[in-house]
């Protein structure tokens, strides 16, 4: 079963959901990136130890490498992101973008668990909104940087994050002969449960 590989990283990313609250938008342990480097590795490290943002590269890389979609959707949702980022520096406000970055990992993995085709289309406006709001609770933890830190944590976002979604596209692909349905079922509702766990957290202080 080629999925059984995500499934099982999705299923990570879910027990980590708690374990790793504390420190899911600030790898530098709360210390605004000062220097370059400091902002290319909090850039790097936000999306992986982030469980919800980890887990809708994920579902990004499923649907495009099962749907054979054109791989610009990945693309799509890492520049939304990086805007996102940069909305919040500047100091636009979204309300509530931490429940709708949990919601957006539960649509995607309801929508992959439910196994009918949607439009490009849609799937380009589903990650181009997320992508916006991920890019946004991203933007917390280099909020007050400098122009250095910020622009190499954005280059470091831009850059793990496109590896996850295309590199996880090019597997998917890869392995795409004899999938079962239920593989991709299954991938879906592991992305599901980290959604639900994120959203939970959200909405229920100390859970």
């Amino acid at each position: 079963m080629s999925l059984r590989l995500l499934c099982r990283a999705a299923l990570v990313a879910g027990s980590s959901v708690f374990s790793t609250s504390a420190f899911a938008h600030h790898v530098m342990g709360g210390k605004t990136p000062a220097t370059f480097a400091e902002g290319l590795l909090s850039g790097i490290g936000h999306p992986v130890i982030g469980p919800d943002h980890l887990a809708f590269l994920l579902a990004i890389g499923i649907v495009a490498g099962v749907g054979g979609l054109n791989l610009a959707l990945p693309a799509l949702f890492v520049i939304a992101s990086a805007i996102g980022v940069m909305l919040h520096v500047n100091g636009i406000n979204f309300p509530g973008a931490e429940i709708i970055v949990a919601c957006s990992v539960l649509l995607a993995g309801f929508l992959i668990a439910r196994g009918r085709a949607l439009s490009v289309w849609r799937w380009a406006a589903l990650f181009a909104v997320a992508g916006l709001f991920h890019g946004y609770a991203f933007g917390e933890s280099i909020y007050g940087a400098e122009r250095s830190p910020l622009h190499a944590y954005l280059l470091g976002l831009i850059l793990i994050q496109s590896a996850l979604a295309i590199g996880t596209a090019l597997f998917v692909r890869w392995r795409s002969v004899g999938v079962s349905e239920m593989a991709s079922r299954l991938a879906g509702a592991a992305i599901i449960g980290v959604g639900l766990t994120a959203l939970i957290g959200q909405l229920v202080p100390g859970a």
